[in-house]
């Protein structure tokens, strides 16, 4: 964010918004901090952000697999695109979700929630939102959920799905341009919005008094919604005073555009482009980005995949479809070392680069698409050495599970069939990924011992 450097911009740091009847006070920023003091106040307080990127229906597992532990690992033919970037990432094997094994295509519902899948079930708060419950003090937006097609990866405390952007001149639009209309027009429509939630909380009130358990337990995932809503509105109205970052024209003309998903590595690079801007800009400090469900991630072109990843997962060990899917996996992954180099490129408020201040956590819920596999879930967690992650070795959990023989990946039928029930079943069933998601949210500031079926925290 430029720091609007002339005196007359500063601001105390007590000044304070009238919102909607009540006072809500500013977050830190920059142009509080007078100019010879900006530096040292600035690289004292850097922010601290986390990205997470969704890959539907696993991997071609065969093709993904690192088969050696530790800091001699060698990348495997999909992993490949990461292999410059081996000092500040930590490609992760053996871990998975009890909650979603055999649950098949639900598991992207739990992925960040570690919540368990079944009819009775609710689900629970999402890594990324209990992260943003501490940074949105701070940012104009608590968090940033983008999905290529169906939903996005992030759910509040009440087990209620975050809606997902999908354009990309909308998402810029959200994010760094001024209100249609002018301020004092946004307010007005902001505040109209907020009298007909409040209108809306009464209704329901008094519906509640003559309605059964079941509707009851229905309604309230509705008003969750709704105070949703709510608390949103009041964000905004209470950030429409603050100016807008300010935005060069190369990073608008980089940012701002619609690209068909007919274009795949063109529309995932550039919803990258806007995760680091969005970073660099502080508007927000959390982002997920899915991309696809595993009913519906889209075809690539553009690289001769005219199938659907779904399509492609159940290949039924067809060698075109396996080498499909391989290329598939490979080409994706080579869209997420854009996004690191972006970020190790790109230059934060303290000068350093945004990849020391970003945790990101690739992966998925699924290992095996064919079989619906749930364990041994593909991971790689990169960046975040300003946030204490040591990098530069594979972490592997099955190798701790007693009678894990090792990885014999290759053209025999028999050890194929062993991989694939390694991808299945859980070879360490106390590896959950929980864990991890609980590194990253203690890394974040969040002060918790547990999250989701977390059973210890992860070392690294």
């Amino acid at each position: 964010m430029s720091n609007y450097l002339s005196q007359n911009w500063l601001i105390d740091r007590r000044h304070a918004l009238r919102a909607l009847g009540s006072f809500i006070s500013l977050p830190f920023l920059e142009c509080m901090v007078p100019l010879r003091g900006a530096e040292k106040t600035i690289a004292a307080s850097t922010p601290k952000r986390s990205a997470f990127i969704y890959l539907a229906n696993g991997v071609h597992s065969l093709n993904y697999q690192i088969t050696t532990p530790g800091k001699d690992y060698k990348f495997s033919r999909s992993l490949m695109p990461l292999e410059k970037h081996r000092q500040v990432i930590t490609p992760i094997s053996g871990l998975h979700h009890p909650g979603s094994l055999s649950h098949h295509h639900n598991c992207i519902s739990v992925w960040l929630t570690g919540g368990k899948l079944g009819p009775s079930d609710k689900n629970t708060i999402s890594v990324d939102q209990k992260m943003a419950e501490i940074t949105a003090l701070h940012t104009r937006y608590p968090s940033l959920e983008v999905a290529i097609t169906q939903e996005s990866l992030a759910w509040t405390a009440d087990g209620v799905r975050l809606p997902a952007m999908r354009r990309c001149s909308e998402m810029f639009a959200t994010l760094f341009e001024e209100p249609k209309g002018g301020i004092a027009a946004q307010r007005r429509a902001l505040r109209r919005k907020g009298s007909v939630l409040d209108d809306n909380l009464a209704e329901v009130r008094r519906l509640e008094k003559k309605m059964g358990s079941q509707d009851k337990g229905r309604m309230e995932q509705y008003l969750t919604s709704v105070r949703e809503a709510e608390i949103r509105t009041r964000r905004a109205d209470a950030w429409l005073d603050t100016p807008l970052p300010a935005v060069s024209d190369a990073d608008r003309k980089r940012t701002n555009r619609d690209i068909p998903d007919t274009l795949a590595g063109d529309y995932f690079r550039t919803v990258y482009d806007l995760m680091v801007l969005a970073f660099q800009t502080d508007v927000t400090r959390v982002a997920t980005f899915s991309l696809g469900g595993e009913g519906q991630a889209i075809a690539i072109p553009e690289i001769g995949i005219t199938e659907s990843r779904h399509q492609l997962s159940h290949h039924g060990g067809d060698p075109g479809y396996m080498e499909k899917l391989t290329n598939y996996d490979t080409f994706a992954i080579e869209q997420y070392s854009y996004f690191l180099t972006r970020l190790a490129e790109t230059k934060d408020l303290n000068g350093s680069s945004l990849l020391g201040s970003t945790m990101s956590l690739f992966g998925s819920g699924m290992s095996y698409g064919h079989s619906h596999g749930n364990a041994n879930l593909p991971l790689v967690l990169a960046g975040g050495s300003d946030l204490g992650l040591k990098h530069g070795s594979h972490l592997d959990f099955n190798k701790e599970a007693a009678g894990f023989q090792g990885y014999a990946l290759g053209a025999d039928g028999a050890l194929t069939t062993a991989h694939y029930q390694l991808c299945s079943r859980p070879a360490n069933t106390d590896a959950h990924m929980s864990n991890l998601l609980l590194l990253m949210a203690q890394r974040m500031g969040v002060e918790t011992d547990t999250f989701g079926d977390s059973n210890k925290v992860i070392a690294l």
